[in-house]
């Protein structure tokens, strides 16, 4: 079989609509359409091309394989997504493209964050960052740093998180402008503010109450920039909202935006919304004298209950 940039192109197209849907309904509502294409990228492999068009589809077939990694880990699957981002990571050095290395490796890292393992992150987003300035992409260079400052934030180390949510801004500004391709495009203003707000929470959760201040308006702008397009996103970080809300005590908001968040949750096919509602669970725990916190702890335990 002759493989043309044509054939190349169509499979690009499909890994791209699939990666909206995922982030519009959840890995589970792409994942067995993405398992379909993996047979289809392996025949085009064994085709008959020129060296340029082999390394183009290698990166290629390498997305396709960074997509289902992370829609088996939207989906609760961690084993069988790292085995996919893995071959996500041999491939994509395959081709040469060392943007695509530095996302497959926050992607694992994110998993790694996901799982609360931290420090296994840090080193997935420290080989990230050495891709990344090998390519050249700011984009990705903020996407990881502000990430790590996530994971410094959850071993509670405020001056390291900090000190990594303070750059990524400053990467994110220099590549304005720039076209970023499908795996990276995600991170616009409202990821950024929704870092942000994600480093500030964790700080509070786990250092000091106080970070909240920073962290609600910072999550708020990103809650009301995410639009239908982003629906898991603005669910995940209006549950962190509201972790904050009950931090500093309002339990009226914070059951307001969680349940919310929950009835965006509902229509996602995806196991990381219901498992971000754990911490929001802690935290209204400790308030369960007050009617507003026992009637959200009800409501987050049918919501997992019936996911």
């Amino acid at each position: 079989m002759r493989v043309g940039q044509a054939d190349i192109d169509r499979l690009e197209g499909v890994i791209k609509a699939l990666r909206a849907r995922d982030y519009r309904e959840g890995g589970g509502a792409c994942r067995e359409l993405l398992r379909v294409l993996e047979p289809y990228g392996a025949a085009l492999r064994r085709g008959i091309m020129s060296e340029a068009l082999a390394r183009r589809l290698a990166g290629v077939v390498a997305d396709l394989h960074n997509l289902v990694g992370w829609t088996e880990f939207d989906s609760g699957r961690p084993v069988r997504a790292e085995r996919h981002f893995r071959r996500a990571l041999e491939l994509a050095a395959e081709a040469r493209n060392d943007d695509l290395v530095a996302n497959v490796h926050y992607r694992l890292g994110r998993m790694y964050l996901h799982h609360r393992s931290p420090a296994e992150a840090l080193d997935q987003f420290g080989q990230g960052q050495l891709a990344a300035r090998r390519a050249g992409t700011p984009l990705s260079q903020a996407i990881l740093s502000a990430n790590e400052a996530w994971a410094y934030a959850l071993l509670g180390d405020v001056r390291q998180a900090l000190d990594k949510l303070s750059r990524a801004p400053e990467q994110f500004a220099s590549c304005c402008g720039d076209a970023a391709p499908s795996w990276s495009a995600f991170f616009t203003v409202n990821d950024m503010a929704a870092m942000i707000g994600t480093v500030r929470t964790e700080l509070a959760r786990l250092v000091d109450v106080g970070h909240s201040r920073e962290a609600i308006p910072a999550l708020t702008e990103a809650v009301d920039g995410y639009g239908p397009d982003m629906a898991r996103s603005r669910s995940l970080t209006m549950i962190w909202l509201a972790v904050d809300h009950a931090l500093e005590g309002d339990l009226d908001h914070a059951a307001e935006v969680g349940l919310a968040a929950m009835e965006i949750a509902g229509g996602i096919r995806s196991a990381r919304t219901r498992d971000r509602l754990r911490p929001l669970s802690e935290c209204v725990r400790r308030r369960v004298s007050d009617i507003n916190a026992r009637d959200l702890l009800d409501r987050i335990a049918t919501f997992r209950a019936s996911a």
